[in-house]
């Protein structure tokens, strides 16, 4: 059973079972359509992460559950899934523009959602990722929402598509669908080179919030992920990096999580409750996993 608002063209969903805040809150509409899961802690305030699905920009939807999204409900959180513009139909940078609309409504009403006092976070994997980390710099270059974290899945973050890891995807359907992604998203060339686009590419990454990042050895998007959690920690962010089973791979609705075991889930989830609840600066910055 689900239960739908509409108003001026933007719907929030949730399920029966899933939902912010207290009964008979009321809080104005989302800019863009959302999924709720995870309820507020009824005694203290709960994390709030705006999370942004996976499918290589053009592809996804709220409608589909999220494991990603689920597991941080289950760590703690009050999730909002955003449901952004797909590319082609709206390339770069409108599904950042989206994000960051959400993050700031979010941010406007986290008392409501999530409890005074609130901390804001991020997430996302695949291409979500990318949004995340992108609507954190957005969010810095414009003195926006303050976030305590920043936590990524497999993150898609490099458009070259050059990195050793991601060669080894050459030829396979995966690399075919991001290499797809990533032309239909950047409909200029330049926008390639834009750190708003290619968080990688760019050169100023003091005052980030805190990074999780989350990768598996053999996952294609392995390096990029990795390059970017070093740019972040020789600028001073707090960063700490999780290394998932082999075949764990949580690139949108492909293959969510495919092949990973429950012990493995759990002990996402428990790092998630880690990051979330305890302050993601202490969090994050105990030893990483080496590069």
């Amino acid at each position: 059973m689900s239960c739908h608002s509409d108003t001026g063209g933007a719907r929030a969903t949730r399920t029966a079972r899933q939902g912010p805040a207290s009964a008979g809150a009321r809080v104005d509409m989302p800019p863009h359509r959302v999924r709720f899961y995870g309820r507020r802690d009824a005694g203290e305030p709960s994390p709030l992460v705006v999370h942004f699905h996976g499918g290589a920009f053009v592809s996804g939807s709220v409608d589909h559950p999220s494991l990603v999204a689920q597991m941080l409900a289950d760590a703690g959180a009050v999730v909002i899934s955003v449901d952004y513009p797909l590319a082609p139909g709206h390339p770069f940078p409108a599904a950042l523009e989206a994000a960051y609309a959400t993050l700031d409504w979010a941010h406007r009403h986290r008392g409501r959602l999530a409890g005074k006092g609130a901390g804001l976070f991020v997430a996302g994997e695949e291409a979500g990722g990318n949004i995340a980390a992108c609507t954190a710099l957005m969010a810095r270059d414009r003195r926006g929402p303050p976030l305590e974290g920043q936590i990524l899945f497999s993150p898609l973050l490099d458009a070259s598509m050059g990195t050793a890891s991601m060669r080894c995807a050459q030829g396979t359907p995966a690399g075919a669908d991001w290499a797809d992604g990533w032309k239909s998203y950047l409909s200029c060339p330049c926008d390639a080179s834009h750190p708003y686009a290619t968080p990688t590419a760019g050169s100023r990454f003091a005052g980030l919030p805190p990074l999780l990042l989350f990768s598996s050895p053999d996952d294609p998007l392995r390096d990029e992920g990795c390059a970017y959690a070093q740019r972040l920690k020789t600028a001073g962010v707090p960063v700490c990096r999780e290394a998932l089973a082999p075949a764990s791979i949580w690139n949108g609705e492909r293959a969510p999580a495919a092949g990973v075991a429950a012990p493995q889930l759990e002990a996402v989830r428990g790092r998630l409750f880690s990051f979330l609840v305890t302050h993601p600066a202490a969090s994050a910055g105990g030893q990483p996993t080496a590069p």
